[in-house]
């Protein structure tokens, strides 16, 4: 993806840089699979050990960290958008 005037216009973010993308789900859903699927569609040279995942004192939920080399404001949109659509993910942020 290429970066536009628009994209820096209404981001405080200056692209590229590297921005964690946060994601939390269930933790029988298995959301890690689902969050890497996400990611390595708008992310692809994402590095597959940017991975943390994190269990709620519970172990009910899980927290899902990738950090990417972010590009534009766009992909970014388009990664919340699909996390935030897809029914195994809580919540995305």
């Amino acid at each position: 993806m290429t970066e536009t005037n628009t994209d820096q216009d209404e981001t405080l973010l200056r692209f590229p840089c590297r921005f964690p993308i946060k994601a939390m789900g269930r933790a029988e859903a298995g959301i890690e699979t689902v969050v890497t699927q996400i990611i390595e569609r708008h992310a692809p040279d994402t590095d597959k050990d940017a991975l943390r995942s994190r269990p709620s004192r519970n172990g009910n939920w899980v927290s899902v960290t990738v950090e990417i080399e972010a590009r534009s404001k766009r992909q970014l949109d388009a990664i919340y958008r699909e996390l935030s659509e897809h029914a195994e993910i809580t919540c995305a942020f």
